[in-house]
């Protein structure tokens, strides 16, 4: 089995809010601050739809750093979006957690990692699989 696995999956606690920067953020050449600070914003609000469907998980491994996500991004998981060919989903396979892109051929479902010096794990027939939720998020530490 690859090397990138999920633990630490918690159910969201409710956060309070974060001082928050109305204004954009250039990331090309710098510009005079407009904007200003708004009273907050709750994160919890911002990044999740459905709470009672959606978790945290930190990855562990480098199977997908060419999609941006490397070992100890935070993912947040949302089980009530329909997975579908070419998103990233946390899925259980033969029993461990992995975190691949989705891919749907003719002759099966792959899960394709975003490193080239990993392989394409295409599910078999006689594997325990299940997608267990679409990653709709990355939160990562600078």
């Amino acid at each position: 089995m690859d090397e990138v696995k999920i633990s630490q999956i918690e159910q969201n606690e409710t956060m309070s809010g974060l001082q928050f920067f109305e204004g954009r953020v250039q990331a090309g050449f710098p510009s005079p601050a407009q904007g200003e600070y708004a009273d907050s914003i709750d994160l919890n609000r911002a990044l999740i739809t459905n709470p009672a469907a959606t978790f945290c998980a930190r990855v562990i491994g480098n199977s997908m750093t060419d999609a941006g996500i490397n070992e100890g991004d935070l993912l947040i998981i949302d089980r009530s979006l329909t997975p579908h060919d070419g998103c990233i989903a946390v899925c259980f396979l033969d029993g461990d957690f992995t975190v691949k892109r989705l891919s749907v051929k003719e002759d099966g479902i792959y899960l394709t990692p975003a490193n080239a010096e990993f392989p394409e794990i295409q599910v078999k027939e006689e594997s325990t699989f299940q997608i267990w939720g679409v990653v709709s998020h990355i939160i990562k530490r600078v």
